[in-house]
C-alpha cells in the first residue's frame, strides 16, 4: 500500500468510529499514523478501545482516496495542517484530553503565542456588546494578546474586526471546511485576517457548517486559550457551551456583568453567580486576574487642543480620576449635566477624552 505520513494522517481521520481520542492513541502506542496502516492487527488489539471492529474500519482503503482528494484541495486553497505530533502544534490545545489530532489551517499565525485570550458570546450582540467588545480589545492592545473567537455573527465577528483595527494577532476557528467562509458576509474580514492571523478547524473541505458541528468547534476555541471571555450571553447557546468547556479544561473564564432581566445579560451573570467566571470590567481587570503586565510602552499623551473655562472644568475633573460616568464629571465640574454632555461630546471630537460604555468617560 503506497501512501506516506501526511496521507495517513489525515486518512486516520477520515473513519468513522475513530474519534479524537482513539486516534491519538493509536498514533502514541505505533509512533506515527502511517504505523498504525502498517502494524499487524493482532499488535493493535493489546490497545484500549481496539477491537475487531475497528480493526476493520482501519483496514477499509476509502479512507485514502478521501486524504488524497483532501491533499489537493489543501494545495488548491493554500491550506496546510498541524499535527498533535508537530512542534508548531499549538500546546495548550495539546493538554487538552479531546484535543484534534489534525488541525487544518490558513494564514500567518502562531498557535503558541504567549498570551491567548478567546472572546466570544451572543450572536444577537447589541449596541453596548458591540460597544464593550470594541473597548475590550483597544484595551488589551499594550498586552500583546492574540484573539481567538469563531467568526460567527454577533461578538466573534465584533471582536475580530476591532482586532484586526487595532493590529492584533486575530485567529477564527470554524465548524466547516477552511474551503469556504460562513457567513459569507465575513469573508472580507476573513480576508484581512490572513494577514495577521488567520484561519483554523478540524474540519475536512467540503465539509457544511451543519448545527452539530458547533461544539466541536467551540471546544477548540476554549482550549486553544489561557482565558474565555464573554461579552454578552443568554443563559443557553454557544458560548456557554465554550465556557463550560473552558472551565473543565481548567481555563480562566470571565464575563462582563449585565442588568438583571436582560436576556442578554442573563448568561453572563448566571456564569458569575455559579463562580464558573471571574467579574470584570476592562481588560485591567482581566490583566490583573492574569497577573499580565503591559508589554508596550503607552501612547504619548496627545497635546490638548486650546480649552474654553468650561471644558478646562471638565478636564480638570477628570484628571488622575479614571473612569467617571457623566453625572460624577457633571457634579465635580459644577456644570449642569446637558452642558457636561454637549462638552463632552465635543471633547470626544477633539480627541482629548474617551466614551465608555454606561456613559462613562476618560481622558484619551
Amino acid at each position: 500500500m503506497g501512501f506516506d505520513e501526511n496521507t495517513a494522517r489525515i486518512a486516520l481521520t477520515m473513519i468513522p468510529g475513530i474519534g479524537p481520542v482513539l486516534s491519538r492513541r493509536l498514533v502514541q502506542h505505533c509512533g506515527s499514523a502511517e504505523m498504525v496502516f502498517r502494524e499487524k492487527k493482532k499488535h493493535l488489539q493489546s490497545i484500549e478501545g481496539i477491537g475487531t471492529a475497528t480493526l476493520k474500519l482501519l483496514s477499509n482503503k476509502e479512507c485514502f482516496k478521501k486524504a488524497e482528494k483532501e491533499l489537493k484541495r489543501m494545495d488548491k486553497h493554500g491550506i496546510y495542517m498541524l499535527y498533535f505530533l508537530d512542534r508548531d502544534y499549538p500546546s495548550r490545545l495539546k493538554h487538552c484530553y479531546d484535543a484534534p489530532p489534525l488541525l487544518y489551517c490558513a494564514g500567518k499565525m502562531n498557535l503558541n503565542a504567549s498570551r491567548i485570550v478567546s472572546i466570544i458570546g451572543t450572536r444577537k450582540i447589541s449596541d453596548y456588546g458591540v460597544q464593550l467588545t470594541e473597548q475590550l480589545v483597544q484595551e488589551l492592545v499594550p498586552y500583546d494578546v492574540m484573539i481567538i473567537s469563531g467568526l460567527a455573527y454577533g461578538v466573534d465577528i465584533c471582536a475580530h474586526r476591532a482586532a484586526v483595527e487595532n493590529k492584533i494577532e486575530t485567529v477564527g476557528v470554524l465548524a466547516h471546511g477552511l474551503d469556504r467562509i460562513y457567513p459569507n458576509t465575513h469573508a472580507s474580514t476573513a480576508r484581512k485576517m490572513m494577514q495577521h492571523g488567520g484561519l483554523i478547524s478540524d474540519f475536512p473541505g467540503d465539509t457544511n457548517p451543519d448545527r452539530e458541528n458547533f461544539p466541536q468547534r467551540n471546544r477548540i476555541v476554549a482550549g486553544l486559550s489561557d482565558a474565555v471571555i464573554v461579552v454578552e450571553s443568554g443563559v443557553k447557546g454557544g458560548s456557554m457551551i465554550t465556557a463550560e468547556f473552558a472551565f473543565n479544561y481548567n481555563r480562566d473564564v470571565f464575563a462582563f456583568p449585565g442588568r438583571i432581566g436582560d436576556p442578554l445579560s442573563a448568561g453572563c451573570n448566571a456564569l458569575i453567580r455559579s463562580q464558573k467566571a471571574g467579574l470584570i470590567e476592562s481588560a485591567e481587570d482581566l490583566a490583573k486576574a492574569m497577573g499580565w503586565e503591559a508589554k508596550k510602552q503607552p501612547a504619548q499623551q496627545i497635546q490638548l487642543p486650546t480649552l474654553n473655562d468650561n471644558e478646562e472644568k471638565i478636564v480638570a475633573a477628570l484628571r488622575g480620576m479614571g473612569n467617571l460616568h457623566v453625572d460624577e464629571i457633571s457634579s465635580l465640574a459644577e456644570l449642569p449635566v446637558a452642558k457636561t454632555s454637549s462638552l463632552l461630546l465635543s471633547l470626544e471630537f477633539a480627541g482629548v477624552v474617551k466614551s465608555l460604555p454606561g456613559k462613562l468617560y476618560r481622558l484619551s
